[in-house]
C-alpha cells in the first residue's frame, strides 16, 4: 500500500476531529455538540452534496454507462445483505442479523461525503450520477432483509408492517432531501445556483470536520457496551467492509473506467448505513437489537472506511 495515501487521510483534519470525539469521551470531558446543531449540519452536508451532485449531473449527458452504473449499484445494494445475512446468522438470532445485513447492503451518506471530500485531496472530481446512485442504494438492501427476515422467521405471529417499511424506505428524511436536493440541483439556472455556492462549497469541509467531532462523540459512548457481545460482531464490522469495499472496486472496471466513479462504488459497497437502517428497524423489527448493529456500523466500520478503507480502495482501482 501507498503509505503516502494512509498518512495523508491519517493527518486530514475531519478525521482528526472525529479522534478528538472518542478521545473526549475517554477523558470524562463535557464537551457535546447541542443535538438541534447536530441534526442541522447532518441536513446540511446533504443538502450540500446533493446540490452540486445535481449540478455536475447537469452537465452529463445520460448514457448507457450511466445506466449500467445505476443498474450496478442498486444489484449492490440488493446482494450484499443476502450473503451478509446468513454468514450473520451463523452466530446471531434472525432479527440482529437482518437489521445488520440491512445497515450493511445500505450505504452511509456521511462516508460518501468524506469520501468526496477524499477525492477532492486527489484533484479529482465527483460525478453527479453518483449521487443519484447512492440514494438509490439506500432501500433495496432494507427490503431484501426484511424479506429474508420473514422467511426466516417461523412465528408466523410476527407482523413487520413491510408496506410501511417500504413506504419509509422511500421517504426517509435523509434519502429524501439528497434527491430533493440533486433534482434541484439539476434543474436549477446555473447564474442562480451560483449564488449559494459559497455556502454550498466553502464551508462545507468545516461542517464536515464539525460533524465528525459529534460521530467521534456518539462512537465513543457506544463502544464499552458494544463488546459485551463477543469477538463475532468486531471481526465482522472490521473486515466485511474491507471485503466488500475491495470486491466492488475490482469489479467496477466492467462498468465503468473512471477511477473517481469506481472509488466511489467501492465506498458505497464498504459503507454501512447507521441513519436510515436503525429508524426503519425501531419500526419494522423491534426485536433487533440496536445497541448492536448501531455501533458496528458508527464506532467501527465508519472508522475502519475513513482511515484504513479509503486508501485501500482507491489503491485498487489505480492499479487494477
Amino acid at each position: 500500500m501507498n503509505l503516502n495515501l494512509l498518512i495523508e487521510n491519517l493527518t486530514n483534519p475531519a478525521l482528526l476531529f472525529f479522534a478528538l470525539g472518542i478521545l473526549a469521551v475517554y477523558l470524562k470531558s463535557d464537551l457535546e455538540i447541542p443535538p438541534n446543531s447536530s441534526k442541522f449540519i447532518s441536513l446540511y452536508l446533504l443538502f450540500a452534496i446533493g446540490f452540486k451532485g445535481g449540478q455536475e449531473l447537469s452537465h452529463q449527458d445520460i448514457n448507457s454507462e450511466i445506466i449500467l452504473s445505476i443498474l450496478f449499484g442498486i444489484n449492490i445494494s440488493m446482494i450484499i445483505p443476502l450473503y451478509s445475512f446468513f454468514i450473520l446468522r451463523r452466530k446471531l438470532n434472525i432479527f440482529d442479523s437482518g437489521a445488520i445485513a440491512a445497515a450493511y447492503g445500505s450505504v452511509s451518506a456521511v462516508t460518501f461525503v468524506t469520501a468526496a471530500s477524499y477525492l477532492e485531496s486527489q484533484q479529482l472530481n465527483l460525478h453527479g450520477h453518483m449521487v443519484a446512485i447512492m440514494a438509490l442504494m439506500e432501500s433495496p438492501a432494507i427490503i431484501i432483509s426484511l424479506v429474508l427476515i420473514s422467511v426466516a422467521n417461523k412465528d408466523s405471529k410476527e407482523n413487520l408492517k413491510k408496506g410501511n417499511v417500504i413506504r419509509h424506505s422511500f421517504t426517509n428524511g435523509s434519502v429524501l432531501l439528497i434527491i430533493g436536493s440533486l433534482i434541484i440541483g439539476y434543474v436549477a439556472n446555473a447564474k442562480q445556483a451560483e449564488g449559494i455556492k459559497p455556502f454550498t462549497n466553502d464551508l462545507f469541509k468545516g461542517f464536515l470536520a464539525i460533524f465528525l467531532l459529534d460521530m467521534g462523540i456518539s462512537s465513543g459512548k457506544k463502544l464499552k457496551s458494544f463488546f459485551a457481545f463477543g469477538w463475532f460482531p468486531v471481526i465482522f464490522a472490521v473486515f466485511m467492509p474491507l471485503i466488500n469495499g475491495c470486491l466492488v472496486a475490482f469489479f467496477s472496471q466492467y462498468v465503468t473506467s473512471d477511477i473517481s466513479n469506481r472509488f466511489m462504488f467501492a465506498i458505497l459497497a464498504a459503507s454501512a448505513s447507521y441513519i436510515a437502517v436503525p429508524a426503519t428497524m425501531k419500526i419494522s423489527v423491534p426485536k433487533a437489537n440496536p445497541g448492536l448493529f448501531l455501533p458496528m456500523a458508527l464506532a467501527l466500520t465508519f472508522p475502519v472506511n475513513i482511515t484504513v478503507g479509503m486508501p485501500l480502495y482507491f489503491l485498487v482501482v489505480q492499479n487494477f
